[in-house]
């Protein structure tokens, strides 16, 4: 069974917790991973469906400035969701498992470099002048390069998940399953 994007994503952070010690008197791997994908469902619902608008509006822009605009909304869009989903995450509070302090500090670390990645994102596209067309896309291009760098650099390595317990719960709760 293929697991969902959002799983994947939530393994990703929680190889931040390799080799550091402690336990916090949070909430239980279960109930916290139930409340992290709680709040990172409707965020990626809401990436995917800004994007798409963009994908779907921008080549039928008839002037730079309309895909200007178009660009600008998504970025926004797509920065405030991830505050959002940036804030829930930190009120789920920390993961009763060795090392949940640093798996819930990884996690609300990821979602303010990608909303921070959208913010710069947003700022440079609606800089960019509309007067010269082919200037402009360039300028869309780097933009959206950058972007994607960034948002790659926030995720974390899933090679050093030391966490059975949050693996376990990612992995069995309904909220994480699609």
């Amino acid at each position: 069974m293929r697991r969902p994007l959002i799983a994947l994503a939530l393994l990703a952070v929680l190889a931040v917790t390799g080799g550091l010690a402690g336990c916090s008197s949070g909430p239980p791997p279960r109930a916290w991973a139930a409340s992290v994908c709680e709040a990172l469902t409707p965020w990626r619902a809401e990436i995917d469906t800004l994007t798409t608008r963009a994908q779907e509006q921008t080549p039928h822009a008839a002037t730079p400035e309309q895909a200007k605009d178009n660009l600008v909304h998504m970025l926004e869009g797509a920065r405030d969701a991830s505050e959002r989903a940036r804030g829930r995450v930190e009120a789920a509070g920390v993961p009763e498992v060795e090392g949940g302090q640093a798996v819930a500090a990884g996690m609300v670390d990821s979602l303010r470099k990608v909303r921070d990645a959208y913010a710069k994102a947003r700022v440079t596209v609606d800089g960019l002048p509309t007067t010269d067309p082919p200037k402009f896309y360039d300028g869309v291009e780097a933009a959206m390069k950058t972007l994607q760098q960034e948002y790659a650099a926030s995720s974390l390595d899933t090679s050093n998940l030391h966490s059975p317990e949050l693996q376990k719960a990612f992995a069995e709760v309904p909220e994480c399953i699609s």
